[in-house]
């Protein structure tokens, strides 16, 4: 009997210890549970939760950056590269592949591959590395990775939108025995265009080629998302490579040993003139030679130029000869260093010699760090990278004309906070100094007058101006981003 009583009481003790147990074998069946359940709604609380989980979906990925060493101040030693953790992937149900050829030089594929990530994200396909332009007027051999760090690039956007550097082999092979679609999407576009357009055709074929991608999405009128999405791909997803960003370190580094820098986009060179037909101050000889240019390239439409009505309507880049006297006019110091970001101006030393007497401190990035461009000779699109570096750390931003490159480093300067860049008013500018020139307006007159015209052109906030049906004519997203902008309490949201 008593080994009985010992045996119910030894039951009763151990009863809890499996109540314990049962409870948290039930507990964990249910967290696990609830795991799978929040994999489904993966996008909305994995930053929250899953990431809590190493391997349950996907493990948070780190990139380290070049950009993000800091030199130590005793003995240039370099402390330990800061990691970068990124977001984990968004799940989603891949509608097929995007790929992507963008044209223009190296700001007008820029603004193109924010647009395509976007569109990319919004259909929920999955885009491939973009491919760079090698056929137009710089013919740059350049691929992405040359230009952009690919793999930062893949990492930081994956929480929006899956990128690969390639198609999958299956697919990658039908694309290379011909079978791919390709098209132009229609110019200005919003994002509805491309869920009942383009969607479809990428489902109906699996792969996608878009082979222009200048302008395809519309500056307004598109949601607060995606212009956000825009945003975030140009200002945080696009990094150069470290070998463009140490080198533009440097060249801002020997700029500011020598004090306050004024960059000038003087886009005083053979193609633009070419392409723009503006040919005051040039010779006959150049007159000839810059006419042959434009007809040499079919891909130019406009042929046949009036350029004294051009000029005077505003629509040509200044000379180095007006650009001197507007720079005079608006009281830049004298001693300022003047970095020219462009390639080769056109006339040389002939056409420069205004701008250098009146500044004598001019610079580009070949007199800076003569025997370290080396490895970007013959690639304008790292040129020009170092170029848009150097231009977005600069004092104040001067562009003679209003091209991509001037467009997009005067959105990206509002966005780093509304730093200094002039928005020239040309068509006012030549009209004052034609009239300075003839003798019929002084030079005290010239001055203010250039002044005044220009105190609320200095890149301060302000929204884009949308003119509908006429998205050419309407101020640009990437100028004036002001949906990603902190913009003064009394500026109203559209």
């Amino acid at each position: 009997m008593g080994g009985g009583g010992g045996g119910k009481a030894e039951k009763a003790r151990r009863s809890p210890a499996r109540v314990r147990l049962w409870v948290a074998r039930a507990s964990t069946v249910l967290l696990w549970t609830c795991v799978v359940h929040l994999a489904a709604y993966h996008e909305l609380w994995a930053p929250g939760v899953l990431t809590m989980w190493p391997g349950c979906l996907t493990q948070p990925h780190v990139v380290r950056h070049p950009s993000e060493e800091v030199a130590a101040a005793a003995g240039g030693r370099m402390e330990a590269v800061r990691a970068l953790a990124l977001p984990p992937k968004r799940i989603y149900k891949n509608n097929g592949y995007l790929m992507v050829s963008c044209n223009g030089g190296l700001n007008q594929m820029r603004a193109a591959i924010c647009d395509m990530v976007t569109i990319a994200r919004y259909l929920n396909v999955t885009l491939i590395v973009p491919e760079l332009d090698k056929t137009s007027f710089w013919a740059d051999p350049s691929d992405f990775q040359d230009i952009f760090d690919v793999d930062y690039f893949i990492a930081s956007l994956r929480d929006e939108v899956r990128i690969l550097r390639q198609l999958p082999p299956r697919l990658k092979r039908r694309v290379e025995m011909g079978f791919l679609r390709s098209m132009p999407p229609i110019s200005w576009s919003d994002i509805s265009y491309y869920h009942h357009q383009i969607l479809p055709l990428i489902r109906k074929y699996k792969v996608l080629h878009l082979n222009r991608t200048d302008a395809r999405l519309a500056n307004n009128g598109l949601p607060m998302e995606i212009q956000k999405l825009r945003c975030r791909v140009n200002y945080n997803g696009l990094r150069f490579t470290p070998e463009i960003e140490k080198l533009g370190r440097r060249l801002v580094q020997a700029l500011r040993r020598n004090g306050p820098f004024v960059v000038l986009h003087l886009r005083y060179e053979m193609d633009m003139l070419a392409f723009s037909g503006c040919t005051h101050g040039c010779s006959n000889e150049e007159v000839e030679e810059l006419t042959k240019m434009r007809y040499a390239y079919p891909w130019w439409k406009e042929k046949v130029i009036d350029s004294d009505a051009k000029r005077k309507d505003g629509l040509c880049p200044l000379t180095p000869e007006e650009t001197a006297l507007v720079l005079q006019a608006l009281g830049i110091d004298r001693n300022y260093q003047i970095y020219i970001a462009a390639g080769e101006i056109y006339g040389g030393q002939r056409r420069m010699a205004a701008l250098t007497s009146a500044y004598p401190n001019v610079v580009r990035k070949e007199t800076l760090l003569p025997s370290d461009l080396s490895l970007f000779q013959n690639h304008s699109s790292q040129m020009a990278a170092l170029d848009y570096m150097v231009s977005l750390e600069s004092d104040i931003f001067i562009p003679t004309y209003d091209g991509n490159m001037a467009k997009v480093v005067e959105g990206h300067r509002r966005y780093l906070g509304f730093k200094k860049t002039v928005q020239l008013d040309r068509k006012l500018i030549v009209e004052l100094v034609d009239q300075y020139r003839n003798g019929t307006l002084s030079w005290p007159d010239f001055s203010s007058a250039v002044k005044a015209s220009h105190t609320s052109r200095m890149g301060e906030p302000s929204r884009r101006q949308a003119i509908p049906d006429k998205p050419k004519e309407e101020d640009y997203f990437y100028a004036n981003p002001h949906e990603c902008l902190h913009q003064p309490d009394d500026l109203s949201v559209l």
